[in-house]
């Protein structure tokens, strides 16, 4: 039922004619905790997925040292183990693990077409897309210097490690404030560094923070770098005073926290997939299903809300159920 396409072999190859094609039944792109379980899920299904594991294997969590709210696991575990384990108990059930990164997508048909690193084909008739977000940084030297040693892009995975501390979130939006509340109640104190001189924040959620006692609004500052021996022990800010006035202020603090949003690896399949504004994959509500028939979704690259590890798995436990029913219903 899964033979691969019959292409013409005689086609110059300097004309693009790619003649790596493969024909598979399931067809799972990025990892994580959503694609290993959905890849898990579908293993066991006898869908003998195929996983192609993108430029990040095992997804966000691989930059996370230390994740303390996974089920599963009361001591606690870094984040590359956690996904080396999830990626050994997907293989156990015969999911085929693959490097490679898909770079194009074609839908238009009932066989959906992924194209591999440019140089190959997958064919499949059903696809869930885990290929997650990516979260925003300043773009700071110092950011890549201390990850994993105070920098982080997600309070509820980290604030923990801070409780009766000090920390920085740097944002104005709802992404910033959510992440300082959130910290609020459990740091000693939080600095907001907002470059503006107010919050693009919900009318709501700036009141509540300017509300928080323990939360100073730090305006009109940009940060230029952090500082530290081996982990971040505080951060260099810059604020303008206006009319080309510039002041240099440095805080004491033991995190530093992203609150500039997340980035939705969902660029390759627009024209096929809808999304929001920000790029998120619309699925149809309480399943995974995009508008494609054969097309499923889960994971960060349709979670803008939670964004959590073990929501991600649901997610992706969800989406290889939804394609298990597709496939039987099909040729049922």
């Amino acid at each position: 039922m899964f033979k691969p396409l019959d292409i013409n072999e005689n086609k110059e190859k300097n004309m693009g004619e790619i003649t790596d094609v493969e024909r598979v039944k399931c067809l799972i792109i990025g990892s994580g905790p959503a694609g290993y379980t959905a890849a898990i899920y579908a293993a066991r299904a006898n869908l003998s997925p195929v996983m192609y594991e993108g430029l990040q294997p095992g997804g966000q969590l691989t930059t996370t040292t230390e994740v303390e709210n996974y089920p599963g696991y009361p001591e606690g575990v870094t984040g590359p183990v956690m996904m080396e384990d999830l990626k050994k108990q997907a293989e156990r059930f015969g999911t085929d693990v693959r490097w490679g990164m898909a770079t194009k997508v074609d839908f238009s048909g009932e066989i959906h077409k992924v194209w591999i690193d440019g140089s190959k084909i997958i064919e499949s008739e059903v696809v869930i897309i885990a290929t997650g977000a990516t979260a925003k940084y300043l773009g700071l030297e110092d950011e890549k210097k201390y990850a994993g040693g105070g920098v982080s892009a997600c309070a509820t995975c980290d604030g923990f490690f801070y409780r009766g501390k000090d920390v920085a979130v740097v944002g104005g939006g709802d992404t910033a404030t959510e992440e300082a509340m959130y910290l609020a109640g459990l740091c000693r104190k939080v600095y907001l560094i907002v470059r503006r001189d107010e919050l693009r924040a919900s009318k709501v959620m700036a009141e509540r923070t300017m509300k928080t006692p323990n939360i100073e609004i730090l305006w009109k500052h940009q940060t230029v770098g952090l500082f530290g021996d081996g982990v971040v022990e505080g951060a260099t800010l810059i604020k303008n005073k206006g009319e080309a006035d510039e002041e240099e202020v440095k805080i004491k603090i033991d995190g530093f926290f992203l609150g500039i949003g997340h980035k939705p690896n969902s660029d390759i399949f627009a024209g096929y997939i809808d999304t929001d504004e920000i790029g998120y994959i619309k699925t149809i509500p309480g399943t995974s299903k995009t508008k494609i028939p054969g097309v499923f979704a889960c994971g960060d690259v349709q979670d803008s809300i939670y964004r959590q590890a073990v929501t991600a798995a649901g997610s992706g436990c969800m989406a290889a159920i939804d394609a298990e029913r597709y496939l039987s219903e099909k040729h049922s």
